[in-house]
């Protein structure tokens, strides 16, 4: 299925939650914190020029609506909501 965002909105593919510490830790399923990390997959026509589909980017907590492609989660947000590309 190919999804195409309208204006100026992104196609993200949500990182996987954290299952350990930094330390090595596992965590257990309740303490999983989600990621707030994804990959730009799909850009509108009026998004910015500086991101582009492959960028990783970090969102805003409560962006967008969460939709499955293909069996991936994914997010559909607008520009409003990245808040940084991680280069």
């Amino acid at each position: 299925m190919t999804i195409v965002p309208m204006g100026n909105r992104v196609l993200l593919k949500k990182d996987e939650a954290v299952e350990k510490t930094a330390s090595g830790l596992l965590l257990a399923a309740s303490a999983k914190e989600e990621s707030t990390m994804a990959t730009v997959v799909a850009v509108g026509p009026e998004v910015p020029e500086e991101l582009k589909v492959g960028d990783r980017v970090i969102y805003s907590k409560y962006a967008g609506e969460a939709i499955s492609v293909d069996g991936k989660d994914c997010l559909l947000a607008e520009v409003k909501d990245i808040l940084a590309i991680v280069r």
